[in-house]
């Protein structure tokens, strides 16, 4: 089990739990998306409207429990606590340089 994450995981991860909107909103690419148990969000605007709701407008926090790598991306299991929702969460990303091409969200085990 590790913790250690790439630079810009660790950033985004940083920026969430400041509850920094800007900093999470530009760490993804122009083209990003988030995939949030299927729902997909594609861009910034869409992106920013669902972390509104549910990411960081929600006072989301993640505290990282394991890290690992599988193939070019990163998956990091977090104690997600929010006021939208809460629970062991599979954050599963796609670096892209210095940015993040996709996050996906699922549960845990």
């Amino acid at each position: 089990m590790s913790t250690v994450l790439n630079a810009p995981v660790d950033a985004f991860v940083e920026a969430v739990n400041n509850h920094d909107e800007a900093a999470v909103l530009n760490a993804f690419t122009a083209d990003g998306f988030v995939d949030d148990w299927g729902r997909i969000f594609t861009g910034r605007d869409a992106i920013k409207a669902w972390s509104d709701k549910e990411f960081i407008g929600a006072n989301g926090t993640m505290t990282v429990t394991d890290v690992r790598s599988d193939g070019g991306d990163v998956v990091v299991i977090a104690d997600w606590r929010s006021s939208w929702a809460n629970g062991l969460s599979s954050f599963t990303f796609r670096p892209a340089g210095d940015q993040i091409a996709a996050m996906i969200i699922r549960g845990a085990e």
